[in-house]
């Protein structure tokens, strides 16, 4: 399908400024995708089609044409209402499908959070049926005009025939809430109208790269210093489990397993930028027009170098490659809104699951209900990780069954060449300034890890004051997300063509970076000494991993010192990890010794030699049984994900961004933003637009320090609003 040659009714518009996109373009835009996405999930395209053209033909009610410039609401209306008067003109036998793709392509039907689905109206609000109606006669001229244009065989529709068309898809959502499960065509209609609303006129230039496998040969490289390259991946065993030590080549055996599209999951987004980078450079050479994208919060300022609407569809369908967090995934498991577009997508793919981390009970459920409902959803499940418990392990390959699991370890003469790391123990951080010191003096690469932003910048402050001609860095997650992503690339050491540069990672002389554990996964740095705060031993060896990380022939057998800073004393000072874990794996680790890694896997079986595994089954929308518990044509409110892992983050911009905030397109508005806990700023001016941030005062940001909570205070201002 073209581009359109001629436009009908150009004044009756899908979007308001500054796209000002015609209904018929974006219905058309959206036919291309929905047919695109039909094609390759083994749905009927032609249904699709007609989906796609009906699903917003009710923006041309006069109403919605008027609310697109003037934002006055006397009365709830929904378009995807209005588009239902029209479903007569389809066949009754698909006429169910249609429903499903029209009436809750944007909300849920019942129970909606803002009590706007069809359902929700009719209880609610007085006559829905005549708001949504209008002035029949007179509107759905231009609406069979579009439609015609599509080749839909038009006939005059009366004011009853329209009444009849909405008792029949009222009557057929109170039937579908009363079932169990989820809805393939409202998954696929949400897909394909996201993907199209993104992209508008660009729809046609991106469409051709979705749903492609990716060529992986790349990833069959092999070298003696990465002993799972030289392991075979070829067993008929679905899914995979991988237990190796960071830096053995885990991320290239796991995509040797990959056969189709692929997720690949991390749980940190300075680890899903460096993967995302990495692996587009690994297969540009074999992939020229890769759909490789990266998706979370920060997503958009993390894709440099691409162009607008590459940077807009990072989270939409059909990406041969998808580099993200389990969190996004997440949806699949409790239902939050638009979860039946995200089991479009990743339906039947290869799902990696790389160092996810399991040291609190939440996370650990989690994970495994995630595992569940991918193994459900037909898809082929690699796991990779260096510090899972025995326990969850076994959880894991009961959940998969173990005969569909092909599992592979080092063997312990493999392991030995992997000892980089002798570990002591010093009581507070005044014995670690000591260590710095010298450390500097001896022209080190040192790495400071500690567990909350605030210790970090207090650690920062020392540096700074202490070492002025030091090249020296703080990271953390209380960064702007540009901020973020800027210092995350200087981390790295390499220039725009990936060579190096000399600073930080690649400098030859002492630099020191200060951080949290978000360098803890997937940076591809390698310092000379670590000092860190004690944390769960999971935790601390994925922070191992960043010391001595770059191996050569020469290298192995030769260590590099880390010192782990003793627990604190008491459970606040110990947030956010549980103080008796830390204490465990204080106790484990050895003191002026040799790191084994031989001996990794029995340290962390008796740090967690209990696991309480959660039950979360009652928040899940897929249970135990294989069954989905949500009612057809919903999704949850809010997600139950945030409530159980106690997150309360919000976006926050400075008093000095609000202005050029306003204004901003999408992806500059996100650059802005960054993340802090609700409590910090409660008290502060929030505004309604874009991710509706808490302004902080200019006072409390700089961008060495990253946000200082205790400056966020209205007071601090630089202006007085009433």
């Amino acid at each position: 399908m073209s581009k359109l040659d001629k436009i009908v009714c150009p004044d009756i518009k899908a979007k308001g400024k500054p796209e000002e996109t015609s209904l018929h373009e974006h219905l058309h835009h959206v036919c291309v995708v929905a047919e695109k996405i039909a094609r390759n999930v083994g749905l009927d395209p032609k249904i699709a089609r007609y989906g796609a053209i009906l699903h917003d033909i009710g923006k041309a009610h006069p109403v919605f044409q008027k609310r697109l410039y003037e934002k006055k609401y006397n009365f709830p209306f929904r378009h995807e209402i209005s588009s239902c008067f029209f479903l007569s003109l389809f066949n009754k036998d698909i006429q169910p499908q249609l429903i499903e793709m029209v009436i809750a392509h944007h909300k849920s039907v019942l129970f909606d959070a803002g009590n706007k689905g069809l359902l929700d109206l009719l209880e609610n609000t007085v006559n829905p049926l005549k708001n949504h109606l209008g002035n029949w006669s007179e509107w759905n001229k231009n609406a069979l005009s579009i439609l015609k244009a599509f080749d839909i065989p038009i006939v005059d529709i009366s004011e009853e025939e329209a009444i009849y068309n909405f008792e029949t898809t009222v009557n057929y959502c109170y039937e579908a809430v009363l079932k169990r499960g989820y809805s393939e065509w409202r998954g696929l209609l949400i897909a394909a109208d996201h993907f199209a609303s993104a992209l508008s006129d660009s729809t046609f230039e991106k469409i051709d790269n979705i749903f492609r496998i990716p060529n992986l040969n790349f990833y069959n490289r092999k070298h003696t210093l990465y002993p799972l390259s030289l392991k075979s991946t070829e067993s008929a065993k679905k899914h995979t489990m991988v237990v190796a030590c960071t830096g053995a080549g885990k991320t290239d055996f796991l995509f040797r397993r990959c056969q189709g599209r692929v997720f690949y999951t991390l749980p940190f987004q300075a680890s899903i930028n460096a993967m995302y980078k990495r692996v587009r450079n690994d297969l540009k050479k074999d992939n020229p027009n890769l759909d490789i994208r990266i998706l979370h919060a920060a997503s958009t300022v993390s894709v440099n170098g691409l162009t607008k609407d590459e940077k807009i569809i990072q989270g939409h369908v059909g990406a041969s490659i998808k580099v993200l967090t389990p969190h996004q995934i997440a949806a699949i498991a409790f239902g939050t809104n638009g979860f039946e577009a995200v089991i479009t997508d990743i339906k039947g793919c290869d799902v990696i699951l790389d160092e996810i981390h399991t040291y609190t009970d939440i996370t650990r459920e989690i994970l495994l209900k995630l595992i569940a409902v991918l193994n459900h959803l037909d898809c082929r499940i690699h796991i990779g990780t260096a510090t899972m418990p025995s326990i969850l392990y076994d959880k894991v390959i009961e959940i998969l069954g173990k005969k569909n699991v092909y599992e592979v370890f080092l063997e312990l003469e493999e392991l030995e060449k992997f000892n980089r790391h002798e570990t002591f123990k010093i009581d507070n951080w005044d014995s670690g300034y000591k260590i710095l010191d010298n450390a500097v003096k001896d022209d080190k690469k040192i790495l400071i890890v500690c567990n909350r932003v605030a210790n970090a910048q207090e650690q920062y402050k020392y540096i700074m004051e202490n070492y002025p001609e030091v090249q020296k860095m703080l990271i953390h997650s209380g960064f702007k997300r540009e901020d973020r992503a800027n210092m995350e690339k200087l981390l790295l050491g390499l220039d725009d063509n990936g060579e190096p540069n000399g600073l930080f990672n690649t400098s030859a002389q002492s630099c020191i970076v200060v951080s949290t554990q978000v360098v803890e996964v997937s940076l591809d740095i390698s310092f000379d000494l670590m000092i860190s705060e004690a944390a769960p031993i999971d935790s601390l060896i994925q922070r191992f991993g960043r010391i001595n990380r770059k191996r050569t022939e020469e290298t192995i057998g030769k260590y590099k010192p880390i010192f782990v800073i003793a627990p604190p004393n008491n459970e606040k000072d110990a947030k956010p990890y549980d103080l008796e874990i830390i204490k465990r794996s204080y106790d484990v680790i050895p003191d002026g010794e040799l790191f084994e890694e031989k001996e990794v896997q029995t340290k962390i079986d008796q740090v967690f030699s209990e696991i309480n595994f959660l039950r979360i089954e009652e928040h899940s929308i897929f249970k135990e049984t294989g069954n989905w518990s949500i009612d057809k044509l919903t999704h949850n409110r809010k997600s139950i994900l945030l409530d159980l892992l106690d997150i309360d983050s919000i976006s926050c911009i400075t008093e000095e961004d609000e202005n050029d905030y306003m204004e901003a397109s999408y992806e500059n508005r996100i650059s802005m933003e960054l993340s802090t806990r609700y409590y910090n700023v409660k008290g502060l001016r929030q505004i309604d637009y874009g991710s509706k941030p808490f302004i902080i005062p200019e006072k409390s940001y700089s961008k060495e320090y990253g946000f200082d909570k205790t400056k966020a205070k209205s007071e601090n201002y630089k202006s007085m609003f009433i």
